[in-house]
Formats: structure tokens, C-alpha cells, sequence
């Protein structure tokens, strides 16, 4: 139903659009008495080998809404209703932003892929850290993903991300700090050791101040060289941090079904969906090699259960999804809930193979 008939209507309008449509549909839907119980229901997936420890916190389930799908924190309870165990709100910013123009958001469905160039558009810090501070989330496990406005230089970088920590640490469960996005100029290069070490270290030290910390963990881009892998691995030791989410999305185009002439007048951005399934499993396969204990959410490209059965069993200890979401529909979460019941179990610590 969802490929015939709803994805059909919303792929028939402009991406964004489509985008802010399905919110308003989601909100109509859970005003109608009696459906919010009836969702959950339907969307929840009973039984046991689903709930996972981590990072000092029990997620009902492995399955999590990536960073910049609802990155104005307006769903909140709605997520956990379709059946995720943890979502993740932002990228935010100290003051709103407008992001870059429009068009901003483009499909290949013969990729099943996405291209975005958003620029970290959202309502800003304080309106973010109030809808949170009312959102009903029940066991729903809450990230937030913070970044620093388009016009704050690079040197001043760390207290925009001071300024999020600050305001939306008594609402999310974690943080993900976001330096990888290549739609906000010289950001990626905020990635460099130097930079990233000294914003890191800035964070923990306000984190070690608190009454109770907050994890901490870096979204890291798909584009970084093995070399630059080892140093985002050095900076993880040095600075304490909590662990990192593998991937944002790519600058590369390389090996699109799309038309190239159709890719090159779409421009720049960040790509996701499928073709990034390969270079996500390789990062995240080089991460856990070198370190074995260290906490790894696993996105990009996971288009179907079985590609988020494979992250988990590569070594991932939590999954992420968006673009798969898109073309894979509402109960995607729950096929990749039934798909772990039936493959997996937690042995040490770490998913494996043969339930």
C-alpha cells in the first residue's frame, strides 16, 4: 500500500514539500481518537530480543530515526508510536536559521537515494529545547544533534556548540555532536585534529561539570580516508567521548543509476540512500576492528531490515535510518524489529548471528 498508493501521491510533489505534508498528515492521524493507540499497536513488535543497554540507557529497541528527518523535535511522541526505539533531533543551532535555498531537496528513486543541501535550517535553540521540555516521549530514547550557525566563524565555533549543549541538556538523553555535514561551508573542516579535539575537549570539560554527564558522541562523514579514521579514533581516547555515529551523508556521485547530466544540474549536497550502504558497512567495519568496545550507531544506506541486520551483525550496536524510511515506509522500523527477533541475539555485549 505504501509503494502503490501513499509514496506514489508524496513522490508526485517537490521533496520538501512532500516532507512537510507527511507532518501534517502525522499529526492529523494521532489527533483522530483512538488512533495513537491503535498505531502503536500495529507497530510495536512484542517479545523479547529487541531491548539493548547502551551508553548508561535501555532502548526498547536497536531502531532510531536519523538526525534531520523531524530536526525541530515535532514528533516526538509520534515516533515512538510508529515503532522507534530512539530518535534524533537537529542538527540545531543557537539562533534559527532559514538554510540554504530552495530547491534544497531532491529524490533519485533509481537510486533510491537522496540528495540534500539543507544547511542546517531549523527554529533555533530555544524553541527546540521548549518543545521538548513538553513532549510526552514514554521509553522513547531522545538524541540531540547540534551544530553551529552558518555565520558563526570557525574559531567561534565551540561556543555555539556550548550554547546547545547548555540549553538542551536537561531535555535529550545524549548528544551528537555534527561537524560532517557538507551543506554549511567550512564545517567538515572543523573535523581536522586540531579543531576537533579542542571543540570535544571544551564539551566534555562542561559535561564534567554537571551534577550527572550526558554521552557524548561525533557523527563522522563517509568521506574520511582510513588515516583520518585512526585520528577520529585518537581523539575519541583522548577526549573521553561516548562513542560516534558512522555515517553522515557523501559528496561523492560515484556509480549513480541517475542520469549524470540529471545529477550534475541538481548540484552540490549531501548524498544518502543506497548508494552509500557500501562505504557505510566499510567504515563502520574498519571502526569496530580497531575498537572493539566502543559505542558505534551505524546510518546510512540501510534501505531494508536485512541491511540493518547486517550493520548490527557487522558490529553496530544501534541503527539509523531516513532515506530508507522514505522509500521503505511507516513499518520499515518494525520489519527490521522482526528481522532482529528471528536473526540475532546479544552475546557480550554485541549482536551475532543465529538466534
Amino acid at each position: 500500500m505504501w509503494k502503490l498508493f501513499i509514496r506514489a501521491l508524496l513522490f508526485r510533489l517537490e521533496a520538501e514539500k512532500a516532507h512537510h505534508l507527511t507532518f501534517k498528515l502525522l499529526r492529523f492521524w494521532f489527533a483522530i481518537p483512538g488512533l495513537r493507540f491503535l498505531t502503536h499497536r500495529a507497530h510495536h513488535l512484542p517479545g523479547p530480543g529487541l531491548e539493548r543497554e547502551l551508553l548508561g540507557l535501555k532502548f526498547r529497541n536497536p531502531v532510531g530515526l536519523a538526525a534531520g528527518f523531524d530536526k525541530n523535535g515535532l514528533l516526538i511522541r509520534e515516533w515512538g508510536d510508529l515503532g522507534f526505539g530512539f530518535v534524533e533531533v537537529g542538527t540545531v543551532t543557537p539562533k534559527a536559521q532559514a538554510g540554504n535555498p530552495q530547491p534544497r531537496l531532491f529524490r533519485l528513486p533509481k537510486d533510491q537515494a537522496i540528495i540534500n543541501r539543507m544547511g542546517f535550517n531549523n527554529d533555533g535553540l530555544e524553541v527546540l529545547a521548549g518543545r521538548l521540555s513538553r513532549a510526552k516521549r514514554g521509553r522513547l530514547i531522545v538524541a540531540g544533534n547540534i551544530g553551529k550557525n552558518k555565520d558563526t566563524p570557525n574559531a567561534d565555533a565551540a561556543s555555539d556548540y556550548e550554547k546547545c549543549f547548555h540549553a538542551l541538556f536537561a531535555h535529550v538523553d545524549f548528544f551528537v555532536v555534527n561537524v560532517s555535514s557538507p551543506n554549511t561551508p567550512g564545517l567538515r573542516e572543523l573535523q581536522e585534529k586540531g579543531p576537533l579535539t579542542a571543540l570535544l575537549q571544551s564539551l566534555q570539560a562542561l559535561n564534567a561539570a554537571q551534577p550527572f554527564q550526558k554521552p557524548i558522541l561525533l557523527k563522522i562523514a563517509p568521506d574520511l580516508t582510513d588515516s583520518q579514521l585512526d585520528d577520529i579514533l585518537e581523539i575519541v581516547a583522548t577526549t573521553g567521548l561516548a562513542g560516534l555515529v558512522a555515517t553522515n551523508t557523501t559528496i561523492s556521485r560515484d556509480g549513480l543509476a541517475t542520469d549524470a547530466a540529471q545529477v550534475a544540474g541538481i548540484g552540490a549536497g549531501g548524498l544518502s540512500g543506497a548508494p552509500l550502504r557500501a562505504r557505510s558497512m566499510e567504515v563502520l567495519r574498519y571502526l569496530r576492528a580497531r575498537a572493539p568496545k566502543l559505542p558505534l550507531i551505524s546510518v546510512g544506506g540501510i534501505m531494508t531490515a536485512q541491511d540493518a541486520v547486517d550493520r548490527l551483525a557487522a558490529g553496530a550496536d544501534l541503527v539509523q535510518i531516513y532515506t530508507g524510511f522514505v522509500y521503505g515506509g511507516a513499518y520499515l522500523p518494525k520489519r527490521i524489529c522482526r528481522a532482529v527477533q528471528k536473526q540475532l541475539t546479544i552475546d557480550n555485549g554485541q549482536w551475532t548471528m543465529g538466534n
